[in-house]
């Protein structure tokens, strides 16, 4: 239940009180009571978009506006929105295609629907439905491929827009080794990335990301013209994939036999380096980690997409260990990916990393979800934390969504039992509501 009625897009002051849940540092680098913060009866803030007070409800409530009533969620878990840090909103429509290996999934899957983005009203639909299924799952911030259609990017920050989202996307860069409809060129990739980047990054809550979609599918033109682009628009991000499938890395040696291995072929072309984030890196070699470290690149962790496409098992320990530790986020991958929500995602992240012989903790995995989506994306002073100053992004969880959920929690010792039943049992359902710039954006109730 709720007490107090939820405050609509037009609303300036919010207050939310339930149990807050937030980091201040990394839990894989520093100890649990440094990195974690929960207040079983906390209050948040909000006016103009941002957070301006978190903490105890008994200590911050006089501080509540004169006119506002807290919306109380008794009993609800509240953290930052979910940041998935890497997904294909133009994918949406092909979620659970029969699977096979990922290039044969790629050619007969998501080559025939990317095409269908050449139409601009279509785009705009699959868009729409998108950015709904984010906040549905509590997810308030995306990086997120396009198209290879310039107007597929448009699209969705269009509809980023119109529901306030952080959204960080890009038209893919892609002049070879595809279907000649998805083809663009060195130059016309360049011109167009770079008009889009002119009419969209950092206008609202949108940023722009450079995307060749992978190597193998680009030119070494085209992969320096990213470079260029990327040298050209400080504060841009970079997007891509790395090291997914033993065969893409085999295909990339191919292409690029003057160059020691799939990431250097990034690096040589200028494209690590903070702002980049890698998708997958499965196969990354210690050497490899090493130098994503020494640049401040991110990997996107995607589990239910390496799992359902047979990739591999990504070994979270080794990303981040402290003698180099990446930075990690998790990724949902749509359409390889099996579901938008970063629930089951943590869920799925959980087993892989059980079958790599490391334990991942619930303080951990919601980690990963948050703050460390955003140190991933250069967000961390932004967004991922529920800490005064920081956009108010954040999501409300139910503990009672379904009848076996609310048995189960009811039998929780501790906050973090608490987290990660929800991380393993947790799923769109168990999102009660979704907050973004401090306003309500989705309310299951509704």
């Amino acid at each position: 239940m709720t007490t107090g009625s939820p405050q609509t897009a037009t609303a300036t002051t919010t207050a939310v009180r339930g149990t807050l849940v937030r980091y201040r540092n990394d839990p894989f680098l520093t100890s649990r009571e440094d990195a974690f913060v929960h207040e079983p009866d906390g209050l948040l803030i909000c006016e103009n978009g941002r957070i301006t007070a978190a903490g105890d409800y008994t200590a911050l409530r006089d501080r509540i506006p004169p006119g506002v009533t807290p919306v109380h969620y008794p009993g609800h878990v509240i953290s930052a929105g979910f940041i998935d840090t890497h997904i294909h909103y133009v994918q949406t429509g092909i979620i659970a295609a029969f699977g096979s290996q990922l290039i044969d999934w790629l050619n007969h899957y998501t080559f025939v629907e990317e095409q269908r983005f050449a139409d601009g009203a279509y785009a705009r639909r699959v868009a729409s439905a998108f950015c709904d299924e984010l906040l549905r799952n509590g997810t308030t911030t995306a990086l997120t491929f396009a198209a290879v259609h310039p107007d597929s990017a448009d699209a969705l920050f269009e509809e980023a827009s119109r529901r306030d989202m952080r959204m960080v996307g890009g038209k893919v860069l892609m002049d070879r080794n595809a279907p000649d409809a998805l083809l663009d060129t060195a130059q016309s990739g360049y011109e167009d990335s770079r008009k889009l980047i002119e009419r969209w990054h950092g206008k609202g809550r949108n940023l722009y990301a450079i995307t060749p979609r992978f190597a193998p599918t680009s030119t070494p033109e085209q992969l320096e013209a990213a470079g260029q682009l990327w040298k050209e628009n400080p504060g841009t991000l970079v997007h891509t994939h790395v090291s997914e499938n033993t065969g893409e890395i085999s295909w990339v040696r191919s292409l690029f036999p003057e160059r020691r291995g799939y990431l250097d072929v990034y690096d040589h072309y200028g494209l690590l380096g903070d702002g980049a984030v890698l998708a997958h890196g499965v196969h990354l070699t210690g050497r490899e980690r090493d130098r994503c470290a020494e640049t401040g690149t991110a990997v996107s962790h995607c589990p239910t997409s390496n799992l359902f496409l047979g990739s591999g098992l990504f070994h979270v320990h080794d990303a981040k260990d402290p003698r180099h530790p990446m930075k990690v986020g998790l990724g949902t991958d749509i359409g390889a990916g099996t579901s938008f929500s970063l629930l089951s995602t943590m869920n799925e992240a959980y087993k892989v990393a059980e079958l790599t012989n490391y334990p991942l903790d619930s303080v951990k995995a919601f980690y990963l979800a948050t703050r460390g989506g955003a140190e991933a994306l250069g967000l961390e002073d932004t967004i991922g934390s529920l800490e005064p100053g920081q956009e108010a992004d954040f999501v409300i969880l139910d503990p009672e969504a379904t009848p076996l959920l609310a048995q189960r929690t009811a039998r929780v010792e501790d906050i973090e039992e608490l987290l990660f039943v929800l991380a393993v049992m947790g799923d769109d359902r168990t999102v009660r509501a979704t907050y973004v710039a401090g306003a309500l954006a989705h309310d299951r109730e509704a």
